[in-house]
């Protein structure tokens, strides 16, 4: 009994670590969004300060930064947590992932009494988090693709009306729904403290990664230089993204069913293990076992199913 209250009571504590660290991150960027709304000098930052943090979590958060540097990943992490629109540094997405999974793995073991199902789920909750952020990134990403065309035609509008460039998309930030409002809202923020445009605008397309508005920024530097109307570029871009739009939806809908069985297909075999583990362990436990090469055809399997799996999602692939 005390070593499943014990157990309850780390649970209950990480859980209340993660909740502090996505509280604390939504404030900062609620506060620095205040200041970034603000007329010039209304609310001035000082240099020597910093926001307030958790300070018993800080040791945590610079060691999974740490780690994180080692690995070389730190650009990749930080990048896809800006696509997900998620306010976090990358060592406080680490930290989290670990207290999913710590929370995840003690959980499934006081239900299953299996230690080796909790181990592997938690696992699996780390990785699910890893999996949740470029599932937001990729959402809002798709999302960010429908829009632009309609937001494209918005601006070439707004200038054949007289308006500036600027201007215009404001007009159209005003105008659209998240996510494309919330990254152009980003870009103006960053031209009201000085920064050019069109170089707002590039850095806008090298966090987004979208090929669609890789080609509006280039497009858009070109006319700068040798001059044309805008406009009329403009309405060509977002008619030909309209037609990349509908095609990439019909591939979507043609390969749904190779995606769909790959996922069942790779997730079926770990489901039947835990599920076998669980409610008969003596039944599986020879495969956990070098007597009779046991150990050996459970690695076999696990790589025969990531090599399907990797098979099925590249022919599912289509690019666009």
């Amino acid at each position: 009994m005390s070593t499943v209250l014990a157990a309850a009571l780390v649970g209950l504590g990480l859980a209340l670590m993660v909740l502090a660290i996505v509280l604390r991150a939504r404030e900062r960027e609620a506060e620095l969004a205040k200041i970034l709304e603000l007329p010039y000098g209304e609310q001035d930052a000082h240099v020597g300060e910093q926001p307030d943090r958790i300070a018993f979590l800080e040791p945590g958060v610079a060691l999974a930064q740490r780690a994180l540097e080692r690995a070389n990943l730190v650009q990749r992490v930080t990048e896809e947590l800006l696509r997900a629109r998620l306010p976090l540094r990358p060592g406080e997405f680490v930290l989290i992932a670990l207290g999913n999974g710590i929370v995840g793995g003690i959980a499934a073991w006081l239900l299953t009494g299996q230690a080796l199902v909790g181990a592997m789920l938690g696992v699996a909750f780390v990785a699910g988090s890893w999996f949740f952020v470029l599932w937001r990134s990729s959402k809002r990403t798709s999302a960010f693709e429908a829009q632009l065309p309609e937001a494209l035609s918005l601006i070439a509008s707004s200038l054949e009306a007289g308006h500036t460039f600027l201007r215009a998309i404001e007009m159209m930030v005003e105008e659209s729904a998240p996510p494309l409002n919330e990254e152009f809202e980003r870009v103006l923020s960053e031209t009201r403290l000085g920064d050019p445009l069109i170089e707002a605008l590039q850095r806008m397309s090298d966090r987004l990664q979208v090929k669609d508005f890789a080609w509006v920024v280039q497009a858009i530097r070109i006319q700068q230089q040798v001059g044309g109307r805008l406009a009329e570029l403009l309405f060509t871009l977002a008619e030909f993204m309209r037609a990349r739009e509908e095609i990439r939806r019909e591939v979507r809908v043609l390969t749904a069913e190779g995606r769909m069985s790959a996922n069942v297909l790779g997730a079926l075999p770990f489901g039947v293990f835990l599920l076998l583990k669980t409610g008969n362990p003596e039944y599986i436990d020879p495969l956990l076992h070098r007597d009779g090469g046991g150990i050996f055809f459970l690695i076999y399997a696990v790589v025969s199913v990531a090599i399907g799996i990797t098979i099925i999602r590249r022919m599912a692939k289509v690019d666009v």
